[in-house]
């Protein structure tokens, strides 16, 4: 069985990309920065005592804003992947405007040292465009879709999809919102019930294991805590293997 490790290093990004006002607003930003000043070292860190290799996905604009910590990523051996230029939704752009930060992502990404062959929309949302971009653009897989539990080669295209899901995305169980206080935060504890749950029941199946997780919201202490466990409990099995993602969809392509 395939596990990806797979992290969308938002930064502050996430939040100027849904209102451009939190820019000014730095309380509000703070919460990215703790991904980048804190979270990053501390994932880095435990990545390498476990000996594995993981995925960061990246908008262009935390490249500019942290290009040390994208360096830093790159110099431990991991695969950064495209994430937007923006943290803006494809949905919500008109082809020129998708194209530009396609580009754009890639150019920057390319600057700081890396390769980026794969693409993870800052929405997991599509337009109408978007594969025929990607195709265009020389990206090999997509992680967006939630249609299988296996990756697959998109039809009419070379495109290979590693699935995900929003039950192995930390953000649904994590994130807070100050717009909505009734919600509330699930344990480290619960979390990895659940992901452990699903991970028992995808590899008795012969299903690749996509977590995705957020740096700024995985990456508070008790949560390092349970992730450190949760890696060793996915370790323990003979027949698993934790790799990037492009390694894994490059089995799928072949």
């Amino acid at each position: 069985m395939d596990v990806a490790l797979t992290f969308d290093f938002d930064a502050e990004e996430v939040w100027i990309g849904s209102d451009p006002a939190n820019e000014h607003r730095p309380g509000v930003l703070s919460q990215g920065t703790y991904g980048a000043r804190v979270a990053v070292p501390a994932l880095l860190g435990l990545l390498r005592e476990h000996g594995v290799t993981a995925t960061f996905f990246v908008p262009g604009r935390v490249g500019e804003r942290h290009p040390e910590r994208v360096r830093e990523i790159l110099a431990a051996g991991h695969e950064v992947g495209l994430h937007g230029y923006t943290h803006r939704s494809p949905a919500d752009l008109s082809l020129a405007e998708e194209e530009e930060e396609l580009v754009r992502a890639r150019d920057v990404l390319e600057a700081l040292g890396a390769q980026p062959i794969g693409y993870r929309s800052p929405s997991w949302d599509f337009s109408p465009h978007t594969l025929g971009l990607l195709g265009r653009h020389g990206v090999r897989y997509s992680s967006n879709f939630m249609d299988d539990i296996r990756p697959y080669v998109h039809p009419g295209s070379e495109l290979v999809e590693l699935p995900v899901q929003w039950l192995l995305d930390d953000a649904p169980h994590f994130w807070f919102s100050n717009g909505d206080w009734d919600r509330r935060i699930a344990s480290a504890a619960q979390v990895r019930t659940l992901w452990q749950e699903e991970f028992d029941g995808m590899r008795s199946r012969g299903g690749t294991f996509v977590l995705t997780m957020h740096p700024q919201i995985i990456g508070r202490p008790g949560r390092l805590d349970m992730l450190d466990a949760f890696v060793d409990y996915m370790r323990a099995h003979d027949d698993v293997r934790i790799a990037p993602c492009a390694e894994i969809a490059a089995a799928t392509a072949r």
